[in-house]
């Protein structure tokens, strides 16, 4: 039986998924799956160190030029590469341009660690989703195409029933909640071929019948609260992450808090 391989840094490249919103923690600040997974690693691993250039709002272009290099110049044993699905959701997107990024992106990272890990993003069921499957399951399987070219390993997470249930998504239903990037971190630790630890895919108990009422209070402060600033933002050229730094710039040793 082969051993697991021991990593001894870390480094986490992409948009609001990786920076970990909405786990929330009580200072205010976001744990999220790439966090989670850093401190089972630096239990296994003495000295471990962890860098998390994810900033949220991220575009594939943004990631590519502003965290790429950073992170491939950092010589850490695991980096992960998740990003792409921002522009999926935009009205227009350039589906083949988003292809070649990742493309570039992985062809500079993957070189520069012991090993590259690759996403298929999780999507919540709903309207948005359905409208946009086509371009997503066009990323999705570049994901893969481009797994086998540069030897990298895919969490297949949008293969994952229990990940679209909207019980996992926060109340912005756009980022996992805290028992989501749970389940992400254990899928990308079984991934990398170390024990499990829990069945990140056990479907959830079904759901309490809600009340219509209860629904559509429910839909009007999301819309309120969460889509009606984002179409402001689209509308005004802006995003969540404008002038925002990354949430771990530079490798260090990891002290889980």
């Amino acid at each position: 039986m082969q051993t697991p391989l021991t990593y001894s840094s870390f480094v986490a490249v992409g948009d609001s998924f990786t920076e970990g919103m909405s786990d929330l923690l009580p200072d205010g600040t976001y744990r999220g799956w790439a966090d989670l997974l850093a401190g089972r690693l630096a239990a296994r691993s003495p000295g471990f160190r962890y860098a998390n250039l994810a900033v949220r709002g991220k575009l594939i272009r943004q990631i590519a030029e502003d965290q790429v290099d950073t992170a491939a110049d950092m010589g850490a044993d695991l980096i992960t590469l998740v990003g792409g699905l921002n522009d999926v959701l935009r009205p227009t997107c350039d589906v083949d341009e988003v292809c070649a990024l990742l493309e570039s992106s992985a062809a500079r990272l993957a070189p520069a660690c012991k090993q590259l890990v690759l996403m298929r993003s999780p999507v919540r069921s709903g309207p948005v989703a359905t409208r946009m499957l086509p371009r997503m399951v066009r990323l999705f399987d570049f994901v893969g195409e481009l797994a086998e070219r540069h030897g990298a390993l895919v969490v297949d997470l949008y293969g994952a029933g229990v990940l679209s249930d909207a019980r996992m998504w926060a109340d912005d239903r756009l980022h996992l909640t805290a028992e989501g990037h749970e389940r992400v971190a254990e899928a990308v630790w079984q991934t990398l071929g170390l024990p499990p630890e829990a069945r990140w895919t056990q479907e959830l108990p079904p759901p309490v019948p809600v009340r219509w009422t209860a629904r559509r209070g429910a839909d009007l402060r999301f819309t309120r609260d969460h889509l009606l600033p984002w179409i402001g933002r689209r509308l005004t050229g802006r995003s969540s992450g404008d002038g925002r730094p990354p949430k771990r710039p530079d490798l260090l040793p990891f002290l889980d808090q």
